[in-house]
């Protein structure tokens, strides 16, 4: 009877296949059904459903197994979703095992797989946003900077096609990790000694390079000149001696200390940035 039961019932095996495939669906369709009641909860379920059907042989189970993925989640795709994907499918793995053994009372519970991927879901969407948008994103299109200044098309497309690689890649890697080691995967992803030196490594050269942006293509400059005993003296110049890029500088942290204090309202900046340098540009200071 038991062989039957293994033989009908029993969760067929997981492969690395599997766990692409899973990866491919979700990063693909991952804002497509994106709606204010369940977030992106059908795009979870959509990239899992192939899984879940491996895992589960009885309709009752797999019927209960989408209606818990239905349920409300929201997540940033890479470090978020492939991570909590990884994990998501272990635990499945290990319920579908236990009823598929007649284990039900040892089973991980739904409330306790949904529980797990709502608990993650905020602070590695946070990792994720941090990394992936705010250091990663900027560092590619820096270097693609000048390409697109001398208005050769790579400029535009590599960091786009760069982007989209890398950050596919590692997606797929935290899948696998997630997999690998369940919940603890998060722990790893959050404190663990490699994970944390690229992060620390990327946002150091994401300094740098928000650094070099600023110096490189912000200009900012007055052409206030005065003349005191015959002699001529040139504000810029001599701004320039004191420390090149003085103006440039200044208004980065200007902008980046507004940011700090009010939040991140670009519409405002932007508008306040029009309007300063129109009245600066029209009384000739700027």
């Amino acid at each position: 009877m038991e062989a039957n039961v293994k033989s009908k019932d029993y969760p067929e095996r997981i492969t690395n296949k599997d766990l692409h495939r899973a990866w491919f669906r979700w990063w693909f369709v991952n804002e497509i059904p994106h709606n204010y009641e369940t977030m992106i909860a059908p795009s979870f379920l959509w990239a899992i459903m192939p899984i879940l059907k491996k895992l589960y042989k009885k309709s009752e189970d797999l019927r209960e197994a989408f209606r818990r993925h239905l349920l409300f989640f929201n997540t940033q795709c890479n470090w978020g979703g492939g991570t909590i994907l990884g994990i998501t499918i272990s635990l499945e793995e290990e319920r579908a095992k236990a009823l598929a053994e007649g284990k039900k009372d040892e089973a991980i519970t739904s409330e306790a797989i949904n529980n797990t991927k709502v608990g993650l879901m905020g602070p590695l969407a946070g990792i994720g946003d941090a990394i992936d948008s705010g250091t990663v994103q900027y560092i590619l299109i820096a270097l693609a900077l000048p390409w697109a200044q001398a208005g050769n098309p790579l400029g535009a497309l590599v960091p786009w096609i760069a982007f989209v690689t890398i950050t596919y890649l590692y997606g797929f890697y935290f899948t696998r990790l997630g997999y690998n080691l369940g919940r603890a995967a998060v722990a790893e992803i959050v404190s663990g000694s490699r994970i944390r030196s690229i992060i620390e490594a990327l946002s150091v050269l994401g300094t740098f390079m928000m650094g070099i942006l600023a110096a490189s293509y912000v200009n900012v400059s007055t052409p206030l000149k005065w003349t005191i005993s015959g002699k001529e003296f040139v504000l810029q110049e001599i701004l320039d001696k004191i420390l090149p890029g003085m103006l440039p500088l200044f208004v980065v942290m200007s902008i980046y200390l507004y940011f700090s204090r009010k939040g991140l309202k670009i519409i405002q900046v932007l508008l306040w940035l029009v309007v300063i340098f129109g009245v600066l540009g029209f009384l000739g200071i700027l």
